[in-house]
């Protein structure tokens, strides 16, 4: 995936918004709450999204993949996806719609209706065609 594709699935998402900032990083909100960050890491595309504790486990030692600098190292379970062969597209966009889930879930009730959010990846896949 390249960084363009990144942002370009991002932007499907629901509600999701755009910011640019930490050093011209593509950091991706739903509300005010970061679910994805696309920048660079040693000169290639590297995203970064939240995970569950499982895929946490199983995913942080794959090759392409590590614990999100500064994130994980502040105690968070966030994966960078930095080096080939890292993850296949559709499992990466499967995991930042995964992390998109995780982050809206810590809106409250009333914020997650107002701004009209899927509650499932079931919904959430129909939301954006995949």
């Amino acid at each position: 995936m390249t960084r363009g594709e990144f942002n370009a699935f991002c932007a499907r998402l629901p509600a999701a918004n755009h910011v640019v900032q930490w050093g011209n990083a593509d950091v991706w909100k739903v509300d005010t709450k970061v679910f994805a960050i696309g920048g660079w890491a040693e000169g290639q595309d590297a995203f970064t999204f939240k995970v569950s504790d499982i895929a946490w486990e199983v995913l942080r030692d794959q090759p392409g993949l590590r614990p999100a600098p500064y994130l994980a190292s502040r105690g968070m379970k966030w994966l960078q996806h930095h080096a080939p062969p890292g993850l296949p597209d559709a499992e990466l966009r499967e995991h930042l719609m995964l992390s998109y889930l995780m982050v809206a879930e810590n809106l409250t009730r009333k914020r997650r209706r107002e701004l009209a959010l899927p509650d499932t990846l079931d919904a959430l896949r129909e939301a954006v065609g995949v």
